[in-house]
């Protein structure tokens, strides 16, 4: 009986010893700033979430959320760099699907794994896209943008914030789908990719709902159609890529919170509650709301579970819509 009792308080101790300097580390954390990589650069609808996320986090946290914007390669500059980091909490990224199942399905040596090389720490909202145009382009239909592009293949071209990402995906799928002829021209960044189209350097864009709609609204660009499944909530008048005799049609974009591989349990657990309390908080909606964003809360487990469901369709459409980066 001693012995047992022995043997189990020395088991006991082992155990504190163990969960001690976590659980120490856990309530000390964070301790200095945290930095947030974005993707894209500044001005785009992920700088714009991002921004937000961090004023809030690091109100929630105690310590500054200090952003970093990292474009390149559609989000896997970022992802590469964050990925390779300190798994200690002090460096996030604000990932996208782009980053999570399109990268994977259209490229073959990517430098990260979208499950194995991160932490995920959960969902924050999902938004919509749009095919645009420059004022001077002919037609303002998609029937008619189609009709153009067919008739003259080589004179017009489309934009994207980055190969690989949402919005190149987009305009690949609703190329093959509608038969529109144009080349891709990627930018790193919704804010270079708007401006070219107003500049004239490409006849069209597909970008976000979020970076569009200012435009839009100052009579800067034209929206054409809305790549998602109903009309957008800031610009109603604008008919969708189905409902414009594509049935079916619906390509969108989503963001998400992740850190390294590896992060401990405790600084986990500590990151997705105050992403949790901030996406409970009906002010914090109603901004991305304001903005064109739709909240869509999801735990990590959420995450990696939309990852996991996405990552064979996403590969399933990129083959029929023969997108590929090598």
């Amino acid at each position: 009986m001693l012995r047992s009792r022995f043997l189990a308080s020395t088991l006991l101790l082992g155990a504190l010893a163990l969960t001690g300097p976590a659980a120490a580390w856990a309530q000390a954390y964070p301790d200095r700033p945290v930095k947030l990589v974005i993707p894209f650069a500044p001005g785009g609808a992920t700088d714009i979430l991002g921004r937000l996320l961090a004023t809030a986090l690091g109100e929630r946290l105690g310590q500054p959320m200090v952003v970093e914007n990292k474009p390149g390669a559609g989000t896997v500059v970022a992802a590469s760099m964050v990925a390779k980091a300190p798994a200690d909490g002090y460096t996030l990224l604000l990932g996208a699907n782009t980053t999570l199942t399109l990268n994977p399905a259209i490229r073959n040596n990517l430098p990260y794994d979208p499950l194995r090389s991160f932490t995920p720490l959960g969902l924050v909202a999902d938004m919509g896209l749009l095919l645009v145009a420059h004022n001077d382009t002919p037609g303002s239909t998609l029937k008619e943008a189609i009709a153009l592009t067919k008739a003259a293949p080589d004179k017009y071209s489309y934009g994207s914030y980055g190969t690989g990402s949402s919005v190149h995906f987009g305009g690949e799928v609703l190329k093959s789908t509608t038969g529109m002829r144009m080349m891709h021209v990627p930018f790193n960044g919704s804010s270079p990719n708007l401006t070219a189209l107003m500049g004239g350097q490409v006849q069209y864009a597909v970008d976000t709902v979020v970076a569009s709609t200012p435009l839009i609204q100052a009579g800067k660009i034209k929206a054409i159609a809305a790549l998602s499944p109903q009309r957008l909530a800031l610009l109603p008048q604008v008919p969708t890529v189905a409902e414009s005799g594509y049935p079916g049609f619906d390509m969108g974009s989503w963001f998400a919170f992740v850190a390294p591989a590896g992060l401990p349990e405790p600084v986990r657990k500590k990151l997705e509650k105050a992403l949790q309390d901030t996406m409970a908080s009906a002010e914090f909606r109603k901004k991305l709301e304001g903005i064109g964003l739709t909240p869509t809360w999801g735990s990590g487990e959420a995450l990696r579970a939309r990852v996991e469901r996405e990552l064979p369709l996403m590969r399933a459409v990129a083959a029929r819509a023969d997108i590929r980066v090598d």
